[in-house]
């Protein structure tokens, strides 16, 4: 950091009050931000963490018509649980407020007139989709339709998903309305825009040129906007939910979500310091940080400095945008629509008061330079193998044997040896390297060598075998455990940080009280004489049970998907009675079932066709029965006049008939009520 600032001022992206946080959210957002205001403190520094929901936009008003509520019921609903959520994990926000709230209403109106009679906007009128049969327009957002890029369904009207393109809504082939479905016409409107082109210049001058060092995917994403020439965008939009735009003869219009959520982070300081809001956004000694997803750097690297340099008045533009990538689950993209997700109100109901696991496990697996995906075998391993064993097995053992050998005081050490003093030397290089990589944003990495303090404490005691050397020599067991409990100390510290909740029970333990990160790396944290507590276990297994829990509710939401999404195929092409007729289909009574060796897909059955010489056919629904003998008696309907084909060296002498469910499940053809053996179908 440089030390020229005097203060820093962290935000964080607002999340949609149209729903609960998830795990994406928080490896790509606020457990990074928390970690480096935290970090901050504790350095003593000046620091606000500024946080709120974003309660205008489109998926709300959808959200409120699904329910028949209204709007402000669905975000006063979504804003508390978020806001309780966040506490409750330890996200430790100086303020978290709204959108929604008079102090955001007004600073908005009060940005937008600035610049508006400053002649910032230009005025425009185009073409925009109207969905008739709702009686209003639809935001780019709200359209869906095939990419005209790489020609995936689903992309929306102003981004698709699937390559990543941006897009306008006019650009989809078939698009309709997300919402109706309704195939949407062209209408004429008009909106105000901001000129980006008008401060390209500036932003190139000020990212190109002046923040070479900020993350490659957000540099890049930046440069390759700057490269293609930034064009006019939007601020207002035809809604009934939002805030008003502030002028004459803008009836019917609202702010744009991506005008009105950023100044959040000002009206939301604001709101915390009314009297010294300005000190924290226009004073050159202020630090900004933008704590961001991967799908806002544009918003918040190119649009939102755009609007700060079109008000002018000293505001500071953002110093660093630490953005991750995307945090996949269980192999598959996090979906809010699919409810594929790890909720983090669910999380904290399902796994009580283990939230510093889940920080743990998602700073250790964070996003930071490419997609990573979270699972709950690594969760669980993550939890038993790291947490238990290495952190929490160490402080265990130190403190145990204080109070085995020495009642529960600090012993007083002797001199330091060569063993000593190599432990205390690595632990320096740890504590530089993690504070170096937290000033850095790398937040893994400063973790993993948060960790490898604890694994350092574990091989000292290993070597130094304090319980053999307490039956010859107690001078150099008290000095073995003086310094084990100085790195419990240190690790209260290191771990602050990003285990917050495990931090103060550690400091409760070893009887401390305040912790400052210039403490690290000293050797007479909890002195000698001083009186520790009992031990407790700072972190417990999570069992299998617990983890196919959360396996099983993930399976039955991707079942319940693949059963919404179900629609019949389409109807293959017409063929004449004639050609229907020549295929033989008969009943058959199967006889026998076994799965074929060496073949996961694969059934023999042996068919009684009424020949009096049993029929052998050879399926590939073995996934969809897995006990085959069951099937043993079951009427069936084959396709008698196939020639003879073989599997797996299996000659199958016909085709038995099923049909496939919703969820993919292959479900034999066979009748309710008994027939002749051999029976035609007609």
């Amino acid at each position: 950091m440089d030390k020229n600032f005097k203060r820093t001022l962290i935000t964080t992206a607002l999340p949609y009050a149209n729903g609960p946080v998830h795990i994406g959210h928080l490896a790509g957002v606020y457990v990074p931000a928390d970690i480096y205001a935290r970090y901050l403190r504790l350095c003593g520094r000046d620091v606000l963490l500024i946080g709120g929901s974003d309660e205008h936009g489109v998926p709300i008003t959808i959200r409120a018509r699904k329910e028949g509520v209204t709007p402000q019921d669905v975000v006063d609903r979504y804003h508390k649980l978020i806001k309780d959520s966040f506490e409750e994990l330890g996200i430790s926000f100086d303020v978290y407020s709204r959108t929604t709230s008079e102090t955001h209403a007004e600073t908005a109106s009060d940005f937008f007139r600035h610049i508006y009679e400053k002649g910032g906007f230009v005025e425009k009128s185009s073409m925009q989709f109207y969905d008739e049969g709702a009686g209003r327009f639809i935001t780019d957002r709200n359209v869906v339709g095939e990419c005209p890029v790489c020609h995936a369904p689903g992309a929306y009207g102003d981004q698709c998903e699937k390559c990543g393109s941006s897009l306008s809504a006019t650009e989809l082939i078939n698009p309709v309305s997300a919402e109706t479905g309704n195939t949407p016409v062209l209408r004429e409107t008009f909106h105000w825009y901001l000129p980006l082109d008008r401060w390209q210049p500036a932003l190139e001058k000020w990212i190109l040129d002046g923040h070479k060092e900020w993350r490659s995917n957000v540099y890049g994403q930046c440069k390759s906007w700057l490269d293609q020439g930034l064009q006019p965008r939007a601020v207002t939009r035809d809604l009934d939910w939002g805030i008003p735009v502030p002028v004459e003869g803008a009836d019917g219009k609202v702010l744009y979500v991506w005008f009105d959520a950023p100044i959040g982070y000002i009206s939301n300081t604001k709101e915390l310091l009314p009297d010294s809001w300005e000190t924290w956004w226009k004073d050159p000694e202020t630090r900004i940080i933008n704590f961001i997803g991967k799908d806002n750097i544009v918003f918040h690297c190119i649009i939102f400095p755009a609007m700060l340099m079109a008000y002018g008045d000293g505001y500071q533009l953002p110093d660093n945008v630490p953005s991750n990538e995307f945090l996949n689950l269980e192999g598959d993209k996090i979906s809010t629509s699919r409810n594929w997700a790890v909720w983090l109100h669910e999380y904290l109901r399902d796994f009580p008061g283990k939230q510093d696991v889940l920080r743990y496990v998602l700073t250790a697996n964070a996003p930071e330079t490419k997609d990573n995906d979270f699972t709950w075998a690594d969760f669980q391993a993550r939890n038993n193998n790291e947490l238990v064993a290495i952190l929490g097995n160490f402080v265990n053992r130190a403190m145990v044997l204080t109070h085995k050998y020495f009642d529960g005081t600090v012993p007083a050490p002797g001199a330091f040896n060569e063993a000593d003093e190599k432990m205390l030397a690595e632990l320096r290089e740890s504590i530089a390297a993690l504070t170096d990589s937290i000033e850095n944003f790398h937040f893994r990495e400063a973790l993993r060598q948060a960790m490898d303090i604890a694994r350092l404490g574990n091989r000292y005691l290993q070597e130094t075998e304090p319980w053999k050397t307490a039956k010859t020599d107690m001078d150099r067991t008290a000095t073995v455990l003086y310094l084990a409990i100085q790195l419990c100390a240190n690790l209260s510290i290191a771990f602050a940080p990003f285990l917050p909740f495990m931090s103060q029970k550690l400091v409760h333990m070893l009887g401390g009280d305040t912790i400052t990160w210039a403490m690290l790396g000293c050797t007479d944290l909890v002195p000698a004489g001083a009186r520790i507590q009992q031990p407790e276990l700072l972190f417990d297994k999570i069992d299998d049970e617990a983890v196919q829990a959360q396996l099983k509710r993930l399976e039955d939401t991707k079942k319940a998907n693949l059963e919404a999404a179900w629609k019949p195929a389409p109807q293959q092409a017409d063929v004449d009675f004639d050609t229907f007729c020549r295929a033989d289909l008969r009943i058959g009574t199967v006889l026998e079932c076994e799965r074929v060796p060496k073949a996961d897909k694969l059934l023999r059955f042996l068919i009684d066709d009424g020949t009096g010489t049993p029929r052998t056919i050879v399926s590939g629904i073995a996934k969809s029965y897995p006990d085959p003998a069951a099937l043993k008696g079951l009427q069936v309907v084959f396709i008698a006049n196939l020639p003879p084909r073989k599997l797996r060296g299996i000659e199958s002498q016909g085709m038995l008939l099923s049909a496939e469910d919703k969820d993919g499940r292959l479900v034999l053809a066979s009748i309710s009520q008994p027939v002749a053996p051999g029976a035609q179908v007609k």
